[in-house]
């Protein structure tokens, strides 16, 4: 192993990849490094993605260097794991998603013409998909969308892809129509009392507005996460809000804090 690399700014990948394994050695490796696994470091790789994705909604560009560096580190992790079990290693990922962009941009790397639309491309792209799932036994139309991703990202996939094949409402009035559906259903539960049914008709409801916003064009994720900033970024004026009179919003009542939410929202000119 070589010191020389590690402590060598520049050192790029090579140098990223020599910490981790010093990092992994049995004898002389970090006891916390050395005892975590697939499973405790995929919880960490998720967490790191969603901060690169924060950086750049905050366009924190100071940051987002750092972030896709903590990044980095979660597929540098699993490599070295992978190398250790003697399944894979960091060279042959970089090598299976060369290959995976070159076989699915013919266009660029084959004799395929480079003059059609972006719309046309991603067509291409899932027939593209489609064979390479189909290659891993995925027969089914809703094979291959990940149980792991958030249940907004993966209700839309799972939307899209059943959409390929016809199953989908035409027009988006129609789903406007059944989330109303779906309301109702919800109100029904609530007022039995069935929590079980509660929660399943929630789910529908979900569903069915994530159904909406594909319809509409919008990322359900991404306005899901902008209602949230702007929630947080409202609430903030309500706490300064008190702050000047110096209270909290524990000793302030509901009607002065929607005051001040009301201002807050003036002041958006929301």
């Amino acid at each position: 192993m070589s010191d020389s690399l590690v402590f060598t700014s520049g050192g790029g990948m090579p140098r990223l990849l020599e910490i981790m394994a010093r990092l992994r050695n049995p004898e002389t490796g970090c006891p916390w490094d050395i005892a975590q696994s697939w499973d405790t470091i995929a919880p960490y790789t998720i967490e790191e993605a969603y901060e690169v994705a924060d950086a750049i909604e905050r366009e924190a560009w100071g940051e987002l260097r750092g972030e896709l560096g903590d990044l980095l580190l979660q597929v540098v992790y699993f490599a070295q794991i992978g190398t250790e079990e003697g399944r894979f290693t960091f060279d042959q990922i970089v090598d299976t998603i060369s290959d995976k962009m070159i076989a699915r941009h013919p266009h660029v790397f084959g004799t395929e013409n480079r003059d059609k639309s972006a719309e046309q491309q991603v067509r291409d792209w899932e027939t593209v998909k489609a064979a390479e799932r189909a290659d891993k036994g995925e027969a089914r139309v809703l094979d291959g969308v990940a149980l792991g991703l958030p249940a907004l990202m993966r209700a839309t996939k799972l939307q899209k892809r059943a959409a390929r094949v016809g199953f989908d409402w035409q027009e988006a009035a129609q789903v406007l129509d059944k989330i109303g559906e779906e309301a109702g259903e919800l109100l029904e539960a609530a007022d039995a009392g069935d929590h079980d049914r509660i929660e399943d008709e929630m789910g529908d409801m979900f569903f069915a507005l994530v159904n909406y916003a594909r319809h509409l064009d919008v990322d359900p994720e991404q306005a899901l996460r902008r209602s949230n900033a702007k929630f947080t970024r409202r609430f903030n004026v309500v706490e300064d809000g008190l702050r000047t009179s110096g209270r909290s919003p524990e000793e302030a009542g509901l009607a002065e804090m929607d005051r001040l939410w009301e201002a807050a929202k003036r002041r958006e000119g929301g």
